[in-house]
């Protein structure tokens, strides 16, 4: 008994955190010996809730009051509904058929409870109810949707032993398991399984395989198993039709991808939303917005009801193109429509807004939301928090901030990557270092990007010897400081007049992984120049020469001052002219 009561407590604690494939294994070894005859001990056991009641027959009073949803159909507004039924089912005499347990366990995976669906089927075999078809392909369904299509498998191949022979639904139920656990070649191998068993493939089982050799980008196979349908005079469905002008789409293939749009149209399969929505949100990623609404309206004409997710897409590449005026027109078309505008509708427009530095509608925009109902969102906040920061109106960017935690929406690293960058960006580094220290407490961790803005807020202010201890912090952080990062600490090295280990971080920065570029090697020639240092900035120019970048404005205005001083070293003169000959550096005007 103790032995029974651990392995229940086990595969409930497996449930619980998630590990429902541990749980069906725990299952399996403890219903392969013996029934559990009572389920009352059962769901004691194994913690699941159960309303048990004693009955010797279905007709007591005390037999449990379900709904029937349809003709075949039980309907339970919780699990333990479904159980207490299965308990009085069992112990009924004589028992009910095996069509009314595979009715009871259909509500029970409608309802998503996979593992106890597995649990009562295995009970049921073990007291000797036989299975059918049907049972078997809702186990084969609970595998599948727990991730354990290796035992959906084992479960057609019982089905084979016993003599039963699966059907259409059983194969494509196993064949979209494979499918989701992105094994398209185990669902090809499966079909030709199923062909040979003589059961014949539609367009569910079809449809299922292309869409999965679509994600996978194999246009090609995709396309051959269409071909395939239509010899066997299986048209394909507005899902067949879409996952292929999808994967089209992604791959660039557009005039196939609309070929393929017409056919469909010519063979009476109507586009749908997710049609138009593939459509549109292709044709705004090409920045064709234009081509975009001239779908939109033409899916209108074919009685195809765009929805939200189609107009923010159009609006969100309006306000990308600076057009504002058009996103601000999808708007409000929601609306006359019929189709209310959600929190995305409003945060693309906001966004719109706050590109276009048009803060007064941002914030008109901003207080509507209330009035509609909805509830502004982080990113809402972190949308006009950047806005208000970009001309200059930190005082409402703070206000901004202060206020959404008020409204309980918490700031994340979004948010305080924005407020950071405003407020160093203008001269309020101090401020932003206390932000910075909050956001650390709150249990947020700060990516490159933080460390990035505030090594520049703090060298702005010249506070080199604070830019160094950050500096450190990203080290400690096992973080790895990007390109950007190492030139603002090359800058700030040479201003507190550490050439030599600005020289060395710059040596250094290629062994961790990091590139240079032409601001980094511009800043080293730019330090080297400003202390005076003539070779090492020469050598610097030479390296930079041959490895194919250029100098900057600043750097050209600084050799045209040095070549025109009268101290200017002769040597470094005549270098510099000799490359400028050779094009090798810059023409010095």
């Amino acid at each position: 008994m103790v032995k029974w009561r651990s392995a229940f407590v086990s595969t409930s604690h497996l449930q619980q955190t998630g590990n429902s494939k541990s749980s069906i294994s725990v299952l399996f070894l403890l219903f392969t010996r013996r029934p559990i005859l009572h389920l009352r001990r059962a769901c004691i056991y194994f913690e699941m809730p159960c309303l048990y009641t004693t009955v010797s027959s279905p007709n007591t009073e005390n037999f449990v009051n379900v709904r029937r949803k349809g003709k075949h159909q039980f309907q339970f507004d919780k699990i333990d509904e479904a159980l207490t039924l299965f308990n009085q089912m069992i112990h009924s005499h004589p028992r009910p058929s095996v069509v009314e347990f595979t009715q009871l366990l259909s509500s029970i995976v409608r309802m998503k409870h996979y593992v106890t669906a597995v649990f009562l089927i295995r009970q049921m075999e073990l007291l000797g109810i036989q299975h059918n078809v049907y049972t078997l392909t809702l186990l084969v369904n609970c595998f599948c949707r727990l991730h354990y299509v290796g035992f959906g498998f084992s479960v057609l191949a019982k089905m084979f032993k016993l003599g039963l022979r699966p059907n259409v639904v059983t194969f494509s139920t196993l064949i979209n398991g494979f499918c989701n656990e992105s094994d398209t070649s185990g669902a090809i191998r499966l079909l030709r399984v199923m062909e040979k068993r003589g059961c014949a493939p539609n367009i569910l089982t079809y449809s299922t395989i292309i869409d999965s050799l679509c994600k996978d980008e194999n246009i090609t196979e995709a396309l051959k198993l269409l071909s395939e349908m239509r010899l066997k005079g299986i048209p394909p469905n507005v899902v067949t039709y879409s996952s292929l002008i999808h994967a089209m789409c992604n791959s660039g293939q557009w005039e196939e991808g609309m070929s393929l749009l017409k056919e469909m149209v010519a063979n009476n399969v109507m586009p749908n939303v997710v049609t138009c929505n593939i459509l549109v949100d292709a044709i705004c990623k090409e920045g064709l917005i234009s081509e975009a609404h001239d779908v939109v309206e033409k899916m209108f004409q074919a009685v195809v009801r765009s929805d939200i997710a189609t107009n923010n897409t159009m609006m969100d590449r309006y306000c990308l193109q600076s057009e504002i005026y058009e996103a601000r027109k999808v708007f409000d078309l929601l609306v006359d429509t019929g189709c209310a505008p959600n929190i995305v509708s409003y945060n693309t427009l906001i966004n719109g807004y706050c590109k276009a530095k048009r803060m007064d509608e941002a914030m008109k925009l901003f207080h509507e939301i209330s009035d509609k109902g909805y509830i502004p969102n982080v990113v809402t906040y972190t949308i006009l928090i950047k806005g208000m920061c970009e001309v200059g109106r930190l005082s409402a960017a703070l206000e901004l901030f202060r206020e959404m935690s008020t409204h309980g929406q918490i700031p994340d690293q979004m948010t305080y990557s924005a407020l950071l960058d405003g407020l160093c960006k203008h001269g309020h580094t101090y401020e932003a270092l206390k932000f910075f220290q909050a956001m650390l407490n709150s249990g947020l961790e700060p990516s490159i990007f933080h460390y990035s803005v505030l090594l520049d807020g703090l060298c702005q202010v010249r506070e080199f010897k604070l830019a160094r201890e950050l500096f450190r912090q990203i080290f400690v952080k096992a973080l790895h400081p990007n390109i950007y990062v190492c030139t603002i600490m090359i800058k700030a090295l040479f201003e507190e007049g550490r050439a030599n280990e600005a020289r060395e971080l710059f040596r250094k920065m290629e062994k961790g992984g990091c590139l240079q570029n032409s601001c980094s090697y511009n800043a080293m020639v730019q330090g080297f120049l400003q202390k005076n240092e003539m070779s090492s900035a020469m050598q610097i120019l030479h390296e930079m020469a041959d490895r194919g970048f250029s100098v900057d404005a600043h750097t050209e205005v600084m050799l045209v001052d040095i070549l025109s001083s009268d101290e200017t070293n002769q040597t470094f003169s005549e270098e510099v002219l000799k490359n400028k000959e050779d094009h090798q550096i810059v023409n010095v005007k």
